[in-house]
């Protein structure tokens, strides 16, 4: 079975982390203030609890409420989102995705031409 801690977030989890990632460090109620549409506090809480285990939140007591605050960075996750995506997806080929973007029309050419550009320059600025 693979490692949960390493797996992408499911759409709740995701919903969640954006809150944290917005908000900061937050409490049970905080965050189910933020959620549209609106959760249960038990359900929040449990998520919660789902991400402290797998090792995308830490809490820490505050008073009688924890106080939930994210381990991983947004950058991170979506990273391993994307990267989860290619893997069972398109069996591991960045290539593969592009193709079914230009394919599906979700980019055209030209875009991916000036996003390459873009990231040309970008990777020839950091040497």
């Amino acid at each position: 079975m693979k490692n949960r801690k390493n797996s992408a977030l499911t759409a709740l989890e995701l919903r969640i982390m954006r809150v944290i990632w917005s908000r900061g460090a937050s409490t049970v109620n905080a965050v189910q203030a933020e959620l549209k549409p609106p959760l249960a506090y038990t359900t929040v809480q449990t998520m919660l609890n789902i991400l402290e285990r797998k090792g995308r939140l830490k809490r820490e007591l505050s008073g009688r409420a924890y106080v939930y605050s994210a381990r991983v960075s947004e950058a991170r996750a979506v990273g391993q989102g994307v990267r989860e995506l290619i893997d069972r997806m398109f069996g591991g080929s960045s290539e593969e995705l592009v193709m079914s973007l230009l394919k599906s029309r979700q980019i055209d050419a030209k875009k991916l031409a000036e996003l390459s550009r873009r990231f040309g320059g970008e990777a020839e600025d950091k040497s």
